[in-house]
């Protein structure tokens, strides 16, 4: 056979294989599921990496085709276009992202680590595209803005600063030092979450029957079962998961435990094999370079250019107040709670880090003759999604009906079909509810498809994604929460609503793409309805007898609410300076340890212990989207409490109140300025009066 018909033969194979491939490569085509649900039992890790690189080869052709038309540049032939772009790509990243955060086994995570780069490159490809760039720029100088709509204009306006922010209006070689940046800066931050992830599976407290004294039964129970999970029958497993961590040192009366499981949460990487230190320092030095190179001086300075807050100055302008008014009224917590410490245990004591949970929940019981156990059997899963689903039934007419059809990553996710209440469909709701050794801590809101209009006409409905890390069930008893996790399951949800709620017509502009220190207002709102006996009454039961939490115990969740107000307010005070102060950096840090202590000297709650530190597992702002917007909680928790206190002069149930939040907040996206949007709900600009009335530190 000649070398000619042997390369023949080849070019036939490789080109039937690449058809097999596609054919058999789910990602590569739309759904074929109902609602286009996610097919999780036809794919594999495997698919991942050819769906991303077809999809990139894909959007590489379409930018082409808008570069490359002879037309004059249009909103529709360009921003429009440009906007449809990478279907295939973003249906796949949606699923990879998703996955990553919640099942990121070792395959996945070098798949990651492998296609990160490229995802980069691809990127800066298209915004330093100098030609696409040009048409870019020439509808945004020479549209008639008078035929556009409102929405048109902000997506018009957004992709024009998305192509500056990133680079655009950079020549020669600063662009190639863009890209060189940008992909340094996606591969350690990866790099970053992945090892922070790692650690907090390696990490294993492993204790006796005679180490367990002061610990509820059914915190007994779920160590008993992750030993017996590890092969062990005659000890009881601790980590620092948060069902497992955060009871632990609330309820441990053996003070040396607390002392040793903070220590092994609060040294994760800081050295060893998982050691995030070098990666800190390079991430906040790149982030600098990056920021300078853009003509700022700071990263924080350019990241909160498209905020509500605009600057630097303002976000430290609302730091510096909180902080004055919170830390006078936290000392004199901290000092009644070292009185109380000290009494009940006879001889003085000097609180600590891990001193603090186990004091307060006593000193809690002992004032409001009330702790967090008495609430957990009200608190069965099962009804707390049926509250929870029941208040955005009664505020906004949503039904979610379980969808036992649908495909799921693992048996713990439930998924829900959602309804409005004429029956039309709003969505997907994808729930999954507790821990597991490939799923990274804490809790979050994801989408697996944004709403949006398509070419057609079509309303195009949201798939959501609420994740969190609930106590488990075990053998005895159904999974029962506690106050703080009902309270994370709402705020989860009220993003997941702003998702499903979505009313928009481009993606880019749906559910929670909005300013970063709006985005939790919808979530941090949410929060609220918990401390209202009206609403506890519609799923807060016992889950043996069946009896509705006693008026009793909600005056007493209600007295108690404004518990620690001072201490729980510089604590993220504390991580909001803390995160300001890596991203105003005009110089590379040296030294992690005393930079962390010089940045949170004045929210300083505690001596700091030997070798713990936050910055190492920072997740929120090293390899989360938060750099330079932690802030964004508290300057959205002064913008929901102001919103509910609307709520509350109206009645917590008012069917206007609720629809005006709903086409004000939940349903806008970023389609319009949300200081705009805020005031047409609120009818003035937010204040602070409202929070620091709710915390109890003014009257």
């Amino acid at each position: 056979m000649t070398s000619k018909k042997l390369f023949f033969i080849l070019s036939i194979l490789i080109f039937q294989f690449s058809v097999i491939m596609k054919a058999d490569n789910v990602f590569l085509h739309e759904f074929k599921t109902t609602n286009g649900l996610i097919p999780f039992d036809y794919f594999t890790n495997a698919d991942f990496e050819p769906a991303i690189l077809e999809g990139i080869n894909e959007q590489n052709q379409e930018i082409a085709a808008i570069v490359n038309q002879r037309s004059t540049p249009t909103f529709e032939n360009t921003i429009v276009a440009l906007e449809r772009s990478g279907k295939t790509l973003n249906r796949t990243l949606y699923v990879f992202y998703a996955m990553r955060s919640s099942n990121a086994d070792d395959e996945l995570m070098e798949i990651s680590r492998k296609m990160s780069p490229i995802l980069s490159e691809h990127g800066a490809n298209i915004t330093l595209n100098e030609q696409l760039w040009n048409k870019v720029k020439y509808v945004y100088d020479n549209c008639d803005r008078t035929l556009l709509t409102g929405e048109d204009e902000m997506l018009l306006n957004r992709t024009y600063e998305s192509f500056v922010n990133n680079g655009a209006n950079l020549e020669g070689e600063d662009r190639e030092k863009y890209r060189q940046l940008t992909s340094e800066l996606d591969s350690l931050s990866l790099a970053f979450g992945q090892n922070a992830l790692k650690a907090m599976n390696a990490n294993e407290l492993w204790l006796s029957i005679n180490d367990l004294d002061g610990l509820p039964q059914n915190l007994i129970d779920a160590a008993k079962l992750a030993a017996e999970e590890k092969g062990r029958t005659d000890a009881y497993l601790f980590t620092t998961q948060a069902p497992s961590y955060r009871p632990f040192l609330q309820y441990s009366a053996r003070r040396d435990l607390r002392e040793k499981l903070y220590k092994m949460y609060n040294s994760m990487c800081t050295e060893g094999e998982y050691n995030n230190i070098e990666n800190i320092k390079q991430i906040t030095l790149k982030r600098m370079q990056l920021a300078n190179l853009m003509g700022f001086k700071t990263y924080a300075e350019y990241k909160q250019k498209r905020t509500m807050a605009g600057n630097p100055e303002a976000v430290y302008n609302l730091l510096d107040r909180l902080r004055e008014a919170y830390t006078p009224v936290m000392n004199n917590e901290l000092k009644s709670l070292t009185k109380f410490a000290s009494e009940l245990e006879g001889k003085n004591i000097k609180l600590q880090a891990w001193d603090y949970s186990y004091y307060s929940n006593k000193q809690k019981d002992s004032l409001y003759n009330f702790n967090d156990e008495m609430l957990r059997p009200y608190f069965e899963l099962n009804n707390v999604i049926k509250g929870v689903f029941g208040l955005a039934t009664r505020l906004y007419g949503l039904h979610f009906t379980q969808n036992y059809d649908a495909q799921v990553l693992t048996p713990d996710v439930k998924v829900y079909n959602v309804t409005d209440d004429q029956g039309n469909y709003m969505g997907a709701l994808y729930a999954d509810f507790f821990p597991r050794a490939t799923k990274r801590s804490g809790a979050w809101m994801t989408n697996y498809r944004e709403q949006c209009i398509d070419e057609n006409g079509n309303n195009i409905r949201p798939i959501v994604s609420i994740t969190m890390n609930f106590t488990k069930p075990t053998a005895d008893k159904p999974s029962l929460l506690t106050f703080d996790e009902v309270e994370t399951f709402l705020h989860e949800f009220g993003h997941a609503l702003q998702g499903l709620l979505a009313n928009t017509k481009y993606a880019t502009l749906s559910g929670t793409n909005v300013y970063r220190d709006y985005v939790e207002l919808p979530s941090q709102f949410n929060e609220n309805f918990l401390l209202h006996r009206e609403f506890l009454d519609t799923f807060a039961k016992h889950y043996e007898t069946g009896e509705t939490i006693p008026q009793e115990l909600i005056n007493k969740v209600i007295a108690a609410s404004q518990y620690a107000a001072g201490y729980l307010c510089i604590r993220q005070l504390n991580f909001g300076y803390l995160d300001m102060a890596y991203h105003t950096i005009t110089n590379p840090i040296e030294d992690v340890f005393a930079f962390e202590a010089d940045a949170i000297k004045s929210v300083k709650q505690f001596d700091a212990a030997e070798g713990c530190l936050i910055s190492p597992v920072f997740s929120h702002i090293f390899s989360g989207g938060y750099a330079a917007g932690y802030y964004s909680y508290k300057w959205s928790e002064v913008l929901e409490a102001d919103a509910f206190s609307k709520f509350e002069e109206d009645g917590i149930f008012n069917p206007q109140t609720a629809k005006s939040f709903k086409d004000n907040i939940l349903s806008t996206g970023g389609t319009e300025d949300p200081k705009v949007l805020y005031k047409r709900f609120r009818g003035r600009e937010a204040t602070i009066d409202a929070l620091l009335k709710r915390d109890g530190i003014t009257k």
